[in-house]
């Protein structure tokens, strides 16, 4: 029924038009933000999840960051243990060279000499052996414990291993000398014992270390899927939207016209009654 007071077929375009335009504003938010989800309006639910993905996602960095202070401190404390047995090595040739019983007094006194030198470079690279406040290698040291996941409760654990002077690993005591070829002698197997076990200590460290390093790439990992996950959630896909966008324009510009033809229907309509 056409009428003059009422234009139903303006209100239908203009209510056409209007959900066109709702649209093409979406699209356009999508296109200018790269987001499909961004922020509850757009879907409550999806944003919810991807929110509590983007915490567990800032979380696990901080795993990573214990993890990798973990590894630097090892990494400190292998090269330091590394050093001890090159020490210790250079120690067993100078008790090695005073056993000889044809030195003169002067000659293993010198040899003393180098060997207490060695023995004071090492107590000082044992304490130097330190990585933001952790030294996995000197006397009474803390074994460290890395975060493991971010609920804070699981740990990854490297042992410390003490190789200070008169420790369980370094057995030469830090008074010891050699005055004269027995004493000499002895330190030889008191020297060679402490190279075993400075080894085994490093190679444990060692082990704590590749411990350390598998977890992180493993979070890494997690961390990467998990932020892929959460793209897929929310990122508009911006082809989609392009095309779309097109589409909205031209249905746009067709409300226009059509909105247009409606509001010329009363004129229309008044005409018939004129002369």
């Amino acid at each position: 029924m056409l009428s003059i007071t009422s234009n139903y077929e303006t209100l239908i375009a203009i209510q056409a038009l209007r959900r066109t335009n709702n649209d093409l504003r979406a699209v356009d938010r999508q296109i200018a933000t790269g987001l499909k989800v961004g922020s509850p309006k757009d879907d409550g639910a999806i944003w919810s999840i991807a929110q509590q993905q983007r915490s567990e996602i800032a979380s696990l960095n901080v795993v990573k960051g214990s993890l990798v202070r973990g590894q630097s401190a090892t990494d400190v404390a292998i090269a330091a243990g590394e050093n001890v047995v090159g020490i210790l090595s250079q120690m067993k040739a100078k008790a090695l060279a005073a056993s000889d019983t044809s030195l003169t007094n002067n000659e293993r006194s010198a040899l003393n000499d180098d060997f207490v030198a060695l023995k004071e470079e090492l107590a000082a690279l044992v304490t130097m052996a330190e990585f933001d406040g952790i030294n996995l290698i000197e006397d009474n040291a803390v074994d460290f414990s890395a975060i493991a996941n971010t609920s804070g409760v699981g740990k990854i654990t490297v042992k410390a291993q003490d190789l200070s002077l008169g420790g369980p690993n370094v057995t030469v005591s830090a008074t010891a000398s050699m005055n004269n070829a027995p004493q000499a002698s002895s330190m030889i197997n008191t020297v060679e014992q402490s190279i075993q076990n400075v080894t085994k200590a490093v190679a444990r460290l060692g082990t704590g270390h590749s411990a350390l390093t598998r977890h992180f790439d493993f979070v890494s990992k997690l961390q990467d899927t998990m932020e892929a996950g959460v793209s897929h959630l929310v990122d508009a896909d911006l082809t989609k939207a392009a095309s779309l966008r097109e589409a909205l324009l031209a249905r746009q510009e067709m409300g226009v016209q059509s909105l247009s033809i409606a509001n010329r229907m009363p004129t229309l309509l008044a005409s018939l009654f004129r002369d």
